[in-house]
């Protein structure tokens, strides 16, 4: 690690093999620019669509540059000795933390979180288990019901049994819920190969598109409800944020209405009574416990409008969007955190972990000549 006087070497990894690959590079460039400079060094680690690893000169090279042209690089997985390391030789680059800003397959699944573990570096956010259960919606909504949260009622459809007998999935389907549904991949965000299914007629199509981005695929109620979404901060006494309320300007809040047009409505606070807001602030800690997350999370949920206001909790994201039109800062910027803090808190929380696995014990201490008897 580093001298006190020393900044802190932020490696800022983004890109990677998923369908959320550019919204990364959006959220990777702001982080970069909340990094106070008196405290850290930030290093882009870039992760082309192909999986190869580039590095950066420096914080201000344009990062879709860094994934043409910048130094090839490895990751070892020794612990004594973490580095980044070239591919044409020479010396390898050392890290003190990472904070991972790729979103979706490869990134938020814990595979990352995986590899950071294996080399012994600190990281931003959830772990290999709250990353994986995270990712997945279908586990994740199955532990959700276990902690007595309501969840978005579902149907899981595995792309072999509906590649291999489409008409029974789309009876079963249709014997549990009346159109319009939402079909999604299980394990990807950002509205990626999601469809609002009106018809009959369109559900074997979104189906095709979903299977396409997962193994697995949702098919949800569609409910006609207010999204409310939380931000979450912490690991062992995690604090939720104010609510914030999204009003898309499309049919449902898809990719397109995301990133790629301007008209969405971000209402911050949301016009909520004082007991919902408690209710779903404490909601939304509980789903960050029940699914073994640290560091940081989104938290969504629907208010329904046909109910009196019943809620259900949506989904978990696990490395929130951080770019200008992003949720997560901006919630805790209004419950006053501004960027550039929340960004220290963050790698703070991160350091912080790490030393609790460091207290972690990883091998016995055997009795004289045991270790001999148990070689044979």
């Amino acid at each position: 690690m580093t001298t006190p006087n020393k900044r802190l070497r932020v490696g800022v990894l983004f890109g990677g093999r998923s369908g959320e690959h550019e919204v990364s590079l959006a959220s990777a460039a702001s982080v970069i620019r909340g990094l106070d400079p008196a405290k850290y060094e930030a290093l882009p680690i870039g992760i082309t669509k192909e999986g190869h690893w580039r590095i950066g000169a420096g914080a201000q090279k344009m990062l879709p540059e860094v994934l043409r042209s910048g130094q090839s690089v490895m990751m070892t997985a020794d612990p004594t000795d973490a580095s980044l390391v070239p591919l044409n030789g020479g010396a390898g680059q050392r890290l003190d933390v990472i904070f991972p800003v790729m979103h979706g397959t490869f990134g938020e699944d814990g595979t990352i979180q995986g590899l950071l573990d294996l080399a012994g570096l600190p990281f931003v956010g959830a772990g290999v288990l709250g990353s994986a259960i995270g990712m997945d919606k279908d586990v994740a909504k199955r532990l959700l019901q276990v902690a007595k949260i309501p969840v978005v009622p579902w149907l899981t459809v595995h792309r072999h049994d509906w590649e291999k007998n489409p008409k029974q999935i789309q009876r079963a389907v249709q014997s549990k819920f009346k159109y319009p549904v939402f079909v999604k991949p299980a394990t990807l965000g950002s509205s990626v190969g999601m469809t609002k299914v009106h018809s009959r007629a369109e559900f074997a199509p979104a189906l095709n598109l979903a299977s396409e981005f997962a193994m697995k695929i949702l098919v949800e109620k569609a409910m006609i409800a207010r999204e409310i979404e939380v931000s979450v901060l912490g690991n062992n006494d995690p604090k939720a944020s104010i609510p914030g309320e999204i009003v898309p300007h499309r049919e449902f809040y898809d990719y397109t209405a995301k990133y790629l047009e301007d008209g969405t409505q971000l209402l911050i606070p949301a016009k909520l009574q004082a007991g919902q807001v408690k209710t779903i602030r404490s909601l939304a800690v509980a789903a960050f416990r029940a699914l073994e997350l640290s560091g940081m999370a989104r938290v969504d949920f629907f208010l329904e409008k046909r109910t009196g206001g019943k809620l259900f909790l949506n989904e978990v994201n696990t490395i929130p969007g951080f770019t200008s039109i992003s949720m997560y800062p901006k919630l805790w910027e209004a419950s006053g955190i501004p960027f550039r803090e929340l960004i220290d808190r963050l790698i703070s929380l991160a350091l912080e972990q790490h030393a609790e696995k460091a207290r972690t014990k990883y091998e016995i201490e055997l009795p004289a000549g045991a270790a001999g008897a148990l070689q044979g």
